[in-house]
């Protein structure tokens, strides 16, 4: 009897077998599974989804003559029942040459669809990430082209964006402002911490963004969008990941990567880790002898000695470890609340500040040693999404943040045996609340709060090296405290079919309070505070006649708040400098108008134009100051002359971003963005120089073929040169990191790199990625940098998805 049971089980489900039918959606270029393609037909009410690998059920289609697949960045494709059947139920899906439709969320903190956008927004893509295969975020940003990157050492990578950089740039990692309020003017190197084989999708809006973003978002905001957890569509729990390696020869790297989703029906969760170890990074062979290492600083028997460097390309010490892990988990209760908590940690080892050790004084290295100690973040979060038509609201996001930010200095003067050592602690609270209303079917309402407190802890230590003794020293900062409180709106109005406008507004209240620790600084003061209000607001146009134009026009203005580092910081800027508090600090102010228009050429060719112009007024800049009536203090061990932060400048700066795109329907394409841009900034005499973060001309174009799995890409980044006349004033005095011109002036030199990346996709488990970076082996260091760029760089990446 039981035999009987058995059998008839195999029949029926033969029979279910024998009236199932499912097909396969594969992308095109990659040769990889397309998930969330719609699938209809002209039988009413009948619709299928693909699934995380590629398929769908598609049997009650059976026999239709029309059966439509489409998906959001690809074009759609109309085939038949017998059409599949010939193909073996296999499609491949083509993307969009240029599609409108494109979600960004950076611009309004809303996904919307890019023709919606009345300013300027660059978005990188995973498949762009793949394919660039970055060490760091700070690499991957300067892949676009449209973002100058700085570094004063490898472990780091400072954005310059239409002329600003550091605290007049914004970073959002996952909705969650990553500024702190010791950001400072210097380069920073924060954006390191973020893993970039964890970014889902980055953003780069250009422009004042402070009605959305607050303090700080003058020149940019860069938002990061990290891997969300992946829900399974049934009871059917999924499981998929990624695991990759990958390895550099310009600096050894060895870097691995592996993460986890585990999806069901209303619980979902991802976890990552990442690791990677970078080696000291040999320079080029072909270009200035001035960039060679040729001596560094070894401590042998109790002794500082000036030792020859085997390699003069090599430059010691540069290399350090990076680890991040990343966990997200969701729970989706039913369609309108979905709950998440998601956890960051990633932690540097001590890395050298390479430029610091370039310096000389009397013949010999200033300084014996300059690291910075281990950059740690931590963020935790948890975020609440509800959607339901209320009165109020049809959306609503609450994002609950805490974040801890630790860094450190160490430094040590050449032959001296005290190892002057700086702590830095932030502890960030922040809250964020969003709503959004559609009032019509041409008209929608998007508002909110964010309320942000960052707790600032400074310390100290005098450490001897001989017998590892510390005593006390002067910390770099007060321990502080900085609230931000805003609200803000931006309304949308769909004034006809193809003209939008947009108005937005924000008011923001930011209070400082620091005390300070007078046992080593006779400050005339032990206690400061702040309490200003900043009013910004932007307005846009979009116009879109028909598929092939698009013209987009804006005025914003945007703030900065002082914070810690511009109030309370005693740092030595440059040699013979010490930068002293100043508590009588105002915000500064942009006010920017831009226009961009784009063109569309019979699917083939874009072409964008971006024109800018901003005006930052009070301008918080590092000016000569006197200090209890002296304009020169002993600071240590050094008489050095006193400077503070203040409002005392105005800046300009304006410009052109140009890109191009050509797509042939033989798999290549042809792209190049190109940046230009003239700062200028008032001096101490009240004349023009030039805007220190207004990078020289710069750019990239790549020439690409895709087909099947396999990419191909050739591409050129290059910058042009900075002479003398265009450096500005705060350069000037860096002999040790820019060589001389045929009259004996220092100048930075152009560049270009010649580069080469391959994509295959092995199986639809297996891919490899490699390729040669600066084929010419060209020897340069970027505009404004400390550490001279990598020279001929081999790269090979094994990637597994499951």
């Amino acid at each position: 009897m039981k035999k009987q049971y058995i059998l008839l089980l195999v029949f029926v489900m033969s029979v279910f077998v024998a009236h199932t039918q499912t097909v396969k959606v594969l992308d095109w270029q990659r040769n990889s599974p397309l998930e969330f393609v719609t699938i209809n037909s002209t039988k009413a009410g009948v619709s299928a989804l693909t699934t995380q690998a590629g398929i769908a059920d598609i049997s009650m289609f059976k026999g239709a003559d029309s059966i439509f697949f489409s998906r959001l960045g690809h074009q759609n494709i109309v085939t038949s029942w017998q059409a599949l059947l010939a193909d073996n139920f296999v499609i491949y899906m083509r993307e969009s040459n240029y599609s409108l439709d494109e979600v960004v969320i950076s611009a309004t903190r809303w996904a919307q669809p890019r023709k919606e956008l009345t300013s300027r927004v660059t978005t990188i893509r995973p498949e762009e990430i793949e394919i660039d295969n970055p060490q760091t975020t700070a690499d991957l940003l300067g892949m676009t082209g449209e973002v100058f990157i700085q570094k004063s050492q490898q472990g780091g990578g400072s954005p310059m964006i239409r002329g600003f950089a550091t605290n007049r740039l914004l970073i959002s990692v996952d909705g969650v402002r990553m500024n702190t309020a010791i950001f400072r003017s210097g380069n920073i190197q924060n954006i390191i911490n973020i893993d970039p084989y964890t970014i889902e999708q980055a953003e780069v809006l250009y422009g004042p963004g402070s009605v959305m973003y607050g303090s700080d978002a003058i020149g940019g905001v860069m938002n990061f969008t990290s891997l969300n957890p992946r829900f399974s569509a049934d009871n059917k729990v999924i499981t998929s990941g990624r695991a990759s390696t990958r390895y550099s020869s310009a600096n050894e790297e060895l870097s691995s990567h592996i993460h986890v989703n585990v999806g069901g029906k209303k619980w979902a969760a991802v976890s990552s880790f990442s690791f990677n170890r970078f080696g000291d990074l040999r320079m080029g062979s072909n270009g200035p002898d001035f960039y060679l290492r040729k001596e560094y600083v070894k401590r042998i028997d109790g002794a500082d000695v000036v030792v020859q460097n085997e390699n003069p390309e090599v430059q010691v010490p540069s290399g350090f470890e990076m680890g991040s892990f990343m966990q997200k988990i969701s729970y989706r209760l039913n369609d309108n609340w979905e709950f998440q908590y998601g956890f960051n940690y990633s932690t540097t080892t001590d890395y050298d500040r390479y430029d610091r050790l370039l310096r000389y004084r009397k013949g010999a290295p200033r300084s014996a040693e300059w690291y910075y100690g281990p950059q740690n973040w931590m963020m935790n979060r948890f975020t609440v999404i509800h959607k339901q038509e209320r009165k109020l609201f049809d959306q609503m996001v609450l994002n609950l943040s805490s974040q801890l930010f630790e860094e450190s200095r160490h430094d040590r003067d050449f032959g001296k045996t005290t190892l002057s050592e700086r702590f830095e602690k932030v502890n960030a609270y922040g809250l964020n609340l969003d709503f959004m209303k559609k009032i019509s079917d041409r008209s929608k309402f998007l508002y909110g709060g964010e309320l942000v407190l960052n707790k600032v802890t400074s310390t100290g230590l005098d450490t001897e090296i001989t017998d590892g003794t510390s005593v006390k020293g002067p910390a770099r900062y007060p321990d502080s405290d900085w609230l931000s409180a805003a609200v803000f709106a931006t309304y949308q109005y769909q004034l006809t079919e193809k003209t939008l406008v947009q108005a937005g507004a924000r008011y923001n209240y930011v209070s400082l309070k620091a005390d300070f620790d007078t046992t080593f600084y006779k400050f005339p003061f032990q206690t400061t505070s702040t309490k200003n209000g900043a009013l910004t607001g932007s307005l846009g146009l979009n116009y879109t006649p028909d598929e092939r134009w698009i013209l987009r026009a804006g005025l914003s203005t945007g703030f900065r708040a002082p914070n810690v580092d511009d109030v309370g910081k005693v740092f030595d800027s440059e040699p013979g400098s010490v930068v002293v508090p100043n508590p009588n600090l105002k915000p500064e102010y942009a006010y920017n108008a831009e226009i961009d228009v784009a063109h569309i050429f019979a699917d083939r060719l874009k072409l964008d134009v971006s024109a800018f112009y901003t005006l930052l007024d009070q301008a918080m800049v590092r000016r000569d100051f006197t200090f209890n009536g002296q304009d020169s203090i002993l600071y240590d061990g050094e008489m050095s002359k006193v400077q503070a932060i203040q409002n005392a400048s105005q800046a300009t700066v304006y410009g052109l971003q140009l890109a191009a795109e050509w797509k042939m329907d033989n798999g290549f394409s042809v792209f190049s963005h190109l940046t230009w841009q003239q700062g200028e900034e008032e001096l101490d005499d009240g004349s023009k120089g030039p805007l220190r973060h207004s990078a020289p001309l710069f750019g990239i174009t790549r020439l690409s073929y895709m087909s099947k799995g396999l990419r191909l890409d050739l591409y050129a980044q290059y910058a042009n040169e900075v002479p003398f006349g265009d450096m500005p004033k705060s350069e000037l005095g860096k002999t040790y990191l820019y060589p001389a011109d045929a009259d004996g002036n220092i100048f930075s030199p152009g560049w270009y790199t010649l580069n080469f990346k391959v994509m295959k996709q092995i199986s639809e488990t297996f891919s490899l990625t490699g390729g040669v970076e600066n084929i010419t082996d060209q020897r340069f260091m970027p505009y404004s940098s400390g550490l001279v760029s990598p020279g001929r760089n081999f790269i090979f990446s094994l990637n597994m998805k499951f």
